[in-house]
């Protein structure tokens, strides 16, 4: 059965994820994950690029060629822990690492850089990337891309399904359950980015591990009112968003109007943030719901998955794992499941979800 690895870095920039899944008609399962942190000082370069918004051009060319090369020592690390060799692998599918992301406007655009070339020179595998441009050109959101992939894996329950990605930012994919209907889905806004930024202007650390400092804390009403009133939150879909609108200085603008105690009093109203938006969404788009699956790295965050469960009362919520789909490598699978799309000449978008004028085959492909 053909093979395919996924490679992703999110929103929130800390490392690669790998996946190594085999696909046999309509089944997918998963044979291999590993998750590759990023060198201090190359998190530390993206970080700088996204917050500040520039980059030299020499700079940003040899950080696409390094992002590349980090993503094809993933790959070789994920097969050697396999003991899998190339030959084993129809193709790669490479998300990269998203710079910039901005669909609408005059010129609307996204950019994931790492680099396809080197990925596939480096690895001797075909190489499928640049997932998103297709979709933005045809006039979508290119985002969210994995909600036919969710469909895949949850779309025939028998009773409404979420499947809820919670990464740096994000998204839901609502399923009828019987494979009838338009897909819905969209990104509701922060995932983790907003938590990661304060913890890690506070206290140096990358992110809050299970919640334990927002436990700590209050919840502070007036300060989430204020980030509610954000527009995104009750703009229509097709819509997504990232660290362009949802970063360290939305948060301060919002922070100079509004008087806090304690900086965990602000973690703990950023976790609400993310668990009343993703909530809201949900039963704002799905009446009679049953089972919501979480995956990304907000299934390990123990305080948001309680919050979660308590504003979705009637609603059982747990970590895809529980299911036999581990949290962290879902959307890694995402990406190996695109290639498979792209090497088989299937759509890998959903218009309904993203808004673009057609169904789409999407990515660029790089032969070794």
């Amino acid at each position: 059965m053909p093979r395919y690895i996924g490679l992703i870095s999110g929103t929130s920039m800390d490392g690669i994820d790998a996946a190594l899944i085999e696909v046999a008609g309509e089944s997918i399962s998963l044979q291999a994950y590993l998750e590759v942190p990023y060198p201090a000082d190359l998190r530390e370069e993206l970080d700088r690029t996204v917050t500040t918004g520039t980059a030299s051009l020499p700079g940003l060319a040899a950080l696409h060629v390094r992002i590349g090369r980090e993503f094809s020592a993933a790959a070789l690390s994920l097969l050697g822990d396999a003991g899998h060799s190339s030959e084993d692998v129809a193709a790669i599918g490479s998300h990269g690492q998203t710079i910039w992301h901005a669909p609408t406007g005059r010129f609307p655009c996204t950019l994931q850089i790492g680099d396809g070339a080197s990925i596939a020179v480096h690895t001797g595998l075909p190489t499928v990337c640049d997932f998103r441009s297709a979709d933005v050109a045809l006039g979508g959101q290119g985002a969210p891309l994995v909600p036919l992939f969710h469909e895949a894996l949850f779309g025939h329950a028998g009773k409404p399904t979420a499947v809820v990605n919670i990464g740096g930012i994000a998204n839901i994919t609502l399923l009828a359950g019987d494979g009838s209907g338009e897909l819905v889905a969209f990104d509701t806004g922060p995932g983790n980015t907003l938590m990661d930024c304060w913890i890690s202007q506070q206290r140096g650390l990358p992110f809050d591990e299970a919640g334990a400092w927002a436990r700590g804390g209050r919840k502070h009403s007036g300060l989430l009112e204020r980030l509610l009133a954000e527009p995104y939150f009750t703009r229509m879909a097709p819509k997504s968003t990232g660290r362009e609108l949802f970063n360290l200085a939305w948060l301060r603008e919002r922070l100079a109007t509004e008087a806090w105690q304690a900086p965990e009093d602000v973690q703990r109203t950023l976790l609400e943030l993310t668990a009343v938006t993703i909530a809201k969404d949900i039963q704002l788009h799905q009446s009679g719901g049953d089972a919501v699956f979480v995956c990304g790295g907000g299934a390990r965050n123990v305080l948001l998955m309680e919050r979660l469960a308590a504003l979705l009362p009637g609603r059982r919520v747990r970590g895809t794992d529980e299911v036999g789909v581990p949290a962290a490598a879902l959307e890694a699978m995402a990406f190996g499941w695109l290639a498979h799309q792209r090497m088989t000449g299937q759509a890998g978008n959903a218009p309904s979800v993203t808004g673009a004028s057609r169904p789409s085959i999407l990515g660029a492909l790089y032969l070794p």
